[in-house]
């Protein structure tokens, strides 16, 4: 039973993970980066569809990404929302076939912005993973008369070094996120 606990919770940990780290991904750097477009929500016949669902994605240029969608009907709808996104900033060309997205060259203000939202978004993370712990923990509480105070205490501190494991993982993918926006 503590075991079905532990590895419950490490896998939920481990998805935790992968989403910051695919939130990362999302936050614009100096090149123009398909995930960055993945999950831009459009408006697709009244039901929001994310992006990639939509549309192939390249990469032309460095900052320029080419999105060709699927269905030509859709090619106004995408349009307008990359155009709605937040701090993505780019500049569009529509020809009627395809859409040329140009990021521009990013100031430092910019960067140390992005920085913070980044860092916003590892908090985040690390809440969520915290917040798996907590849960993880009342279910090993609520074990103790079935096991034993000592199995307990022993899958709490398993319990801790797998939460340490994940935030130290977050905190690493964090610093290679930054390291990245601040490259010139």
């Amino acid at each position: 039973m503590i075991a079905d606990v532990l590895s419950d919770t490490t896998q939920r940990m481990t998805r935790a993970l992968e989403a910051a780290k695919e939130d990362f991904a999302t936050v614009r750097t100096g090149r123009a980066n398909p995930q960055m477009f993945q999950k831009i929500l459009v408006d697709y016949y009244g039901t929001p569809t994310p992006l990639g669902q939509l549309a192939s994605l390249q990469n032309q240029e460095a900052r320029t990404l080419l999105i060709t969608p699927y269905d030509k009907s859709a090619l106004r709808d995408i349009e307008n929302a990359i155009r709605d996104t937040p701090n993505l900033g780019a500049n569009l060309g529509n020809d009627g076939v395809v859409i040329r997205a140009s990021l521009p060259e990013l100031t430092n203000d910019r960067r140390k912005e992005y920085v913070k939202i980044v860092k916003t978004k590892g908090e985040d993370a690390k809440i969520s993973v915290r917040n798996l712990r907590r849960k993880a923990k009342d279910e090993l509480d609520a074990l103790k008369s079935e096991v034993g105070d000592d199995d307990v205490a022993r899958a709490e501190k398993e319990l801790e070094s797998i939460t340490k494991t994940h935030i130290d993982a977050i905190d690493d993918a964090l610093k290679r996120k930054e390291a990245e926006l601040l490259a010139i």
